[in-house]
């Protein structure tokens, strides 16, 4: 690895808020030509803002970014891009129906005499630059007929091709499979030997520890870890990203869990099998019984939303299957989940949830037309002793039934959003992030409405990224890791420490089968 004495790029004291929160808080760090930076953490914790602050899709309300040596302010990517800071983002931006020639220079053809495009020196140089990357691909070809890693290390080389001194790789691998992974990370050495900087955002962490020079963790919009790969292992650096000591890990009751009382039936009420999606899910089966709360535990990109997303029908399935007191139920079919009695909620309740345009009842009623309409007629007394019924019992905190439920509080719309999926009487509840962006009061009100769900008899499955909900509030927990699960925990094998150290590939014992 070779390092000037200053760095590339400098973030200092960085701050980006939004209305009620604060995504970034003064946040310092530096990017070194010739090194691989990554810049890790989970869901929420700042590496998108600070990507598109340094990128010019936002600007600071505090703090300065400094490229070499000198205070610079984009009023947007372009000016970034013109300025040297390139950014590669998951989804490849480029466009399939050109050549890859054209993509590789888009904007900037070569022109000849008449200022016609030159097509053929177009070509040449296309097949030189990505030659000196070690890519061989006839340049003419429909950008669209190359495959996916070929189009990602094509969208790198144009992101280099324009003197880039900055390069920022988010999620580069997201849809590569292993043997592709290794011809980027080929393309991303060369890079670092002719001195790029690059900034690398990743969950996967086998990566950052073979590709990756120095690491940095965001939690919570803050920087709590900068240093060498080689100061830290795999389990601490879960351990730091999720807030926790990778030893010395405390449960001391700070949740509202209590398995206590529960009762789990000896038959699953839902089974899925071999749930396969390609770069999504890779051969997921579990089961969960009446009165049972299992738990997926993982990082970021671990697999946990996709799960549930596949057993809800969200998501097509190129295999498997998904039984309810065995028999099967449609794939692909949200609706279909929902007669057979399978109810989802979702990740995000304001992309997904809540409609914030109408009202507390309304919201809560989406999903209750078999139970408050008969042949076609909705009985307003129905719907209002409904109403009334969830509302008193979730302890919804609403000034009137018909104000708008955007004017409730995060916890208040989340029990909402609970109150509709109970409308349907459902018998299994998947519960994605149910306390995320809540106060601490409304978060233990709400895990101890999921202990009331599973002592009612209902099967609950349970994600959180607060890694002791997952442990105090299952009675099994399935860790997932790259779309697959590689562990399974019960009874005294739960704890924070054995999740972290099967997610970070330590021995433990843990049950092979779910």
């Amino acid at each position: 690895m070779s390092r000037i004495t200053q760095p590339t790029l400098q973030a200092v004291g960085l701050t980006k808020r939004f209305p009620g929160v604060t995504a970034l808080d003064s946040v310092s760090i530096d990017f070194h030509a010739g090194e691989v930076h990554a810049v890790v953490g989970e869901n929420g914790a700042g590496k998108s803002t600070l990507i598109k602050l340094i990128n010019g899709v936002y600007r600071a309300d505090d703090g300065d970014l400094i490229l070499e040596g000198s205070p610079v302010e984009f009023a947007g990517p372009r000016e970034a891009w013109e300025a040297g800071i390139s950014t590669t983002f998951q989804e490849i931006n480029l466009q399939p129906f050109l050549s890859v020639a054209q993509n590789l220079h888009l904007g900037r053809e070569p022109t000849g005499r008449f200022g016609f495009v030159d097509v053929q020196r177009m070509n040449t140089d296309a097949t030189e630059l990505l030659a000196r990357y070690g890519i061989s691909i006839d340049v003419r070809k429909r950008l669209g007929s190359v495959g996916v890693a070929i189009q990602q290390m094509i969208a790198i080389v144009r992101a280099v091709s324009t003197d880039a001194k900055v390069v920022i790789l988010d999620e580069p691998t997201s849809s590569l499979e292993p043997s592709e992974v290794e011809q980027l990370f080929r393309v991303i050495r060369i890079l670092r030997d002719d001195n790029v900087a690059l900034l690398y955002v990743s969950h996967t962490l086998d990566e950052i520890f073979e590709i990756c020079d120095r690491v940095s963790v965001l939690r919570d919009g803050h920087l709590v870890h900068t240093g060498p790969v080689t100061d830290i292992t795999p389990l601490q650096l879960v351990a730091t990203m999720l807030g926790r000591d990778a030893r010395e890990v405390r449960t001391t009751g700070k949740t509202a869990f209590s398995i206590e009382g529960r009762n789990p039936g000896s038959e699953p009420v839902l089974s899925v099998s071999g749930l396969t999606r390609f770069r999504l899910l890779n051969d997921v089966s579990l089961d969960v019984s009446a009165g049972e709360v299992v738990g997926l535990a993982g990082l970021l990109g671990s697999g946990r939303t996709e799960t549930v997303e596949s057993i809800f029908g969200l998501i097509d399935l190129d295999s498997g299957t998904v039984t309810m007191n065995g028999s099967s139920v449609k794939a692909g079919s949200p609706t279909t989940s929902v007669q057979r009695g399978i109810g989802l909620l979702p990740e995000d309740r304001n992309a997904d949830g809540i409609v914030p345009t109408m009202s507390v009842k309304d919201n809560i009623t989406l999903a209750a037309n078999r139970s408050v309409a008969k042949w076609g007629f909705v009985s307003r007394a129905k719907v209002n002793k409904l109403v009334d019924h969830y509302v008193e019992r979730l302890q919804i905190k609403v000034a009137d039934v018909n104000q708008s439920v955007a004017e409730l509080s995060g916890g208040n719309q989340q029990k909402v959003l609970l109150a509709r999926l109970l409308c349907f009487e459902p018998e299994v509840v998947l519960l994605d992030e149910p306390t995320r962006g809540i106060d601490v009061g409304a978060k233990a009100e709400i895990q101890g409405l999921i202990d009331e769900l599973a002592l009612d008899g209902l099967a609950v499955i349970l994600i959180s990224s607060e890694l002791e909900d997952v442990v105090e509030g299952s009675n099994r927990v399935l860790v997932l890791k790259d779309g697959a699960v590689v562990g399974v925990l019960v009874g005294d094998q739960i704890s924070e420490e054995s999740v972290m150290d099967i997610i970070a590939d330590v021995t433990v014992e843990s049950a092979v089968s779910p």
